[in-house]
């Protein structure tokens, strides 16, 4: 595996290449050394990689997961669902998501489906599929959580699910 480095001197974008830098602070004919380029006006961008050969596997992951739309996952114990393990969040075992055509794919049912309704799902995953319903907007600018309809997501998933059949 090859590694590479290149570095590009370019115009400092904070300065406009001055040295000088005037933000809020810097006032009446004020300057102050710029931070990015130390004053010189040129910053030097650094790219740094090695070449790719094939998606790394990680031994330690158990389960993979489309998305993290705000939700703690992990393993443990709450007095509403008892002892519980990673798949309570939805997902699928990595041995699974690493045989995947398309990574980013992944079938119907692996949403985290018990902590969050399709709105807020979709809007994290894949925007075009965010339902728009009506029943949506009753909690507008306050959370999907405050939404009325948030304590029977189950039903919001049915009916998904029913419209959405063939677009996942």
């Amino acid at each position: 595996m090859a590694h590479h480095l290149i570095e590009i001197n370019e115009e400092c974008k904070e300065c406009k290449g001055t040295g000088l830098y005037v933000g809020m602070a810097e006032r009446d004919g004020s300057a102050v050394v710029c931070y990015k380029c130390k004053g010189t006006g040129c910053h030097t961008h650094t790219i740094e990689y090695d070449d790719f050969k094939e998606r790394k596997q990680r031994k330690e992951i158990e389960r993979v997961y489309q998305a993290n739309p705000g939700v703690l996952i992990g393993k443990g114990f709450t007095p509403q669902l008892g002892d519980f393990d990673l798949t309570v969040f939805g997902g699928i075992p990595y041995d699974q998501w690493s045989k995947l055509k398309n990574p980013k794919n992944f079938p119907s049912g692996t949403e985290m489906r018990l902590f969050v309704c399709p709105a807020w799902w979709y809007q994290t995953v894949n925007y075009d599929l965010k339902p728009e319903w009506d029943e949506c907007h009753s909690a507008c600018g306050h959370g999907f959580s405050s939404c009325a309809s948030f304590k029977n997501k189950d039903k919001c998933w049915a009916r998904f699910d029913k419209e959405n059949k063939n677009e996942i």
